[in-house]
């Protein structure tokens, strides 16, 4: 793994994510699969959310404090329409979150990904965090489903 294999990695996810999200309406994306599941919102406040953790890895400001990403952090409690960030923010801020990722990920030296803490390298952890928002990519693609849209990735 080299950091031109994790930009292409997220940038397919930076896709998938849009491809599936970018469509929903703010009502839609509030809506839950059944009761107490997360909505779109949640799931993409929540990759939102992570993707500090993937920033500060690799060096770039997170665009939300984790204040701010309180409410979509593993284990909250399903969004509900006082908490949830207006879905436009949410789409913005993951924009703004690819640019700083790509830019971070285009600055470090592959040589670092083979950094070791906490027992694992930069690289592995870094893997791991692209296969988890990959995996929500794919539960946007099932919400956008239940909303009543259509597949977006064909």
């Amino acid at each position: 793994m080299n950091t031109d294999a994790l930009k292409a990695l997220f940038e397919v996810n930076h896709y998938a994510i849009g491809a599936n999200a970018r469509d929903l309406t703010h009502e839609e994306s509030l809506l839950e699969s059944h009761p107490g599941a997360n909505s779109a919102n949640w799931v993409l406040g929540h990759i939102v959310h992570n993707r500090r953790y993937i920033l500060e890895m690799v060096g770039q400001e997170p665009v939300w404090s984790e204040q701010e990403g309180e409410p979509y952090k593993r284990g909250s409690q399903p969004i509900d329409r006082q908490r949830a960030k207006n879905y436009p923010d949410l789409l913005q801020a993951l924009d703004l979150s690819q640019e700083r990722l790509m830019a971070g990920l285009s600055r470090l030296p592959d040589d670092k990904l083979g950094a070791v803490s906490d027992k694992e390298s930069l690289g592995r952890k870094l893997a791991f965090l692209q296969f988890h928002e990959a995996y929500h990519a794919g539960q946007l693609g099932i919400l956008r489903r239940i909303v009543g849209k259509p597949g977006a990735i064909k």
